[in-house]
């Protein structure tokens, strides 16, 4: 490899780096840069809700390889949305169930969309 190819990205990342395992990480990523964005939250608080999730996770013994972080990325932000958003625990496990069954009929790589069927429980 030569010199040149070694060298970091404008981001300062190597040229292998490894930014998001999994496609879902990536749109988890993409979701606290838009609630953001949209003034949900500011940064200091996002900051704040993913170091209790990570010191929490070290807390229980995750030995902190790196495979759990969007792991936590996601705890922090249903803790934070749901702080944020008024509503109840019943709602927030409802929007979770609605959330289910539409992926479930949803073909891979499209996208998800609920509907008011999505809610019913039955």
């Amino acid at each position: 490899m030569s010199a040149a190819a070694a060298q970091p990205d404008a981001a300062g990342l190597p040229p292998d780096a490894v930014l998001f395992r999994e496609p879902w990480e990536a749109h988890a990523f993409a979701m606290v840069l838009d609630l953001h964005r949209q003034g949900l939250f500011s940064w200091p608080e996002w900051a704040h809700a993913l170091s209790i999730q990570i010191a929490a996770a070290a807390a229980r013994g995750d030995p902190d390889r790196g495979d759990t972080y969007y792991h936590h990325w996601m705890a922090a932000l249903e803790s934070l949305v749901a702080t944020k958003i008024e509503g109840s625990a019943q709602a927030l496990q409802r929007t979770r169930w609605a959330w289910s069954r539409a992926a479930a009929r949803t073909p891979h790589g499209q996208p998800i969309e609920l509907d008011a069927d999505d809610f019913d429980p039955a």
